[in-house]
């Protein structure tokens, strides 16, 4: 379960690099670049959710050792 959450949270970091390339710094709100903003916060939110999946997991191991 760990490296399928580490694959997931490496392609949703590249999938915000790329949206990053795709920003007009010129025009940040309009054609693409909303486009773009929108893919940033959602790949944002996919490691948030990844990350915090990951860390329930650890505390539901320890609760289950004792």
């Amino acid at each position: 379960m760990k490296i399928f959450t580490n694959i997931l949270v490496i392609l949703a970091i590249a999938l915000i690099l790329f949206n990053v390339t795709l920003l007009d710094f010129r025009n940040p709100f309009q054609g693409d670049s909303v486009v773009a903003f929108i893919g940033i916060a959602a790949s944002f939110c996919a490691v948030m959710i990844l990350l915090i999946f990951r860390i329930s997991k650890r505390i539901e191991e320890k609760t289950n050792e004792k």
